[in-house]
């Protein structure tokens, strides 16, 4: 696909995420919060997610409702994780999460016909570079477990780097128990980030380091730039910002580790006809 084409494409979903947003949420009414030019965070917002998901498009081997349903699966999913977490953190902000939920979850819903229409009409692609895939079902669950952990390490280390930035803010909330934030991001969290590492893995089909590099980036932009951009009376500046920094830093390392486990170790990515697994929160780590 010509560049100018990807670009008309992607300015087109562009429009159609934004008029759905809206669209939606005239559907699922919420609380209005004071955001001065909310909207043109809005449409920030939904320029990188959307430009990040039009540059795999353009990658994968992937068609049709299949593709169309990825692209919108892996925003929703973040999201979904997002709001999880932050239902646990931020008990004192009285969101209504179940709400912000169900805006994504037909947001995302209504986007799948708009990126098949657009992005998955074209003819097939040749193949792409595949991780190896001969692994016992035994060694690809303890390759598994080995990038769960590396998320968790990753995640406390860049907890301890922006903790001094953001604990007058969190002294102000009613934090759930250790044992509750390690289950979340051991149990949850983690394995979704890993499982999502590998479906964009095999969607972009890069080998080896450009591959890890490829999925690092895509990765951050959606779960570590796009969440955050927005601002909120829920999440100030004061604590984003830190967030935006060197916590980005670390998603990039943690992600091109989780990838690299894929291309090189040998843990599979799904093909299209096995599964997939998987936008703003006002917490994301």
């Amino acid at each position: 696909m010509k560049l100018s084409n990807a670009i008309l494409r992607a300015l087109l979903v562009f429009i159609a995420v934004c008029i759905i947003q809206m669209i939606v949420g005239m559907l699922v009414p919420m609380t209005p919060i004071a955001v001065p030019h909310i909207l043109q965070w809005m449409f920030l917002t939904n320029a990188v997610v959307v430009a990040t998901l039009a540059a795999v498009a353009v990658r994968t081997e992937w068609r049709g409702w299949w593709l169309g349903t990825a692209l919108a699966a892996i925003p929703l999913t973040i999201e979904s994780v997002n709001l999880l977490e932050g239902a646990f953190f931020l008990t004192n902000s009285h969101l209504e999460w179940g709400k912000i939920f169900l805006h994504t979850l037909i947001s995302a819903a209504l986007t799948v016909p708009v990126w098949m229409l657009l992005f998955g009409r074209r003819d097939r692609a040749p193949e792409h570079y595949h991780p190896i895939q001969a692994k016992s079902r035994g060694e690809r669950a303890w390759k598994l477990a080995v990038s769960d952990l590396t998320y968790l390490v990753f995640y406390f280390g860049a907890g301890m780097i922006i903790f001094p930035y953001v604990k007058d803010f969190y002294a102000t909330q009613q934090l759930p128990s250790m044992g509750t934030i390690v289950g979340l991001q051991l149990l949850i969290r983690g394995p979704v980030f890993v499982l999502l590492c590998l479906a964009l893995a095999r969607m972009l089909g890069l080998p080896r380091l450009s591959g890890a590099l490829a999925v690092g980036a895509v990765f951050t932009l959606l779960s570590g730039v796009a969440p955050l951009l927005m601002p909120n009376p829920y999440f100030p500046d004061s604590v984003r910002c830190p967030f935006r920094g060197d916590r980005r830093k670390l998603r990039v390392r943690c992600n091109r580790r989780l990838a690299l486990g894929t291309t090189q170790t040998g843990i599979p990515a799904s093909s299209p006809q096995s599964g997939v697994v998987g936008h703003d929160s006002p917490r994301s780590r």
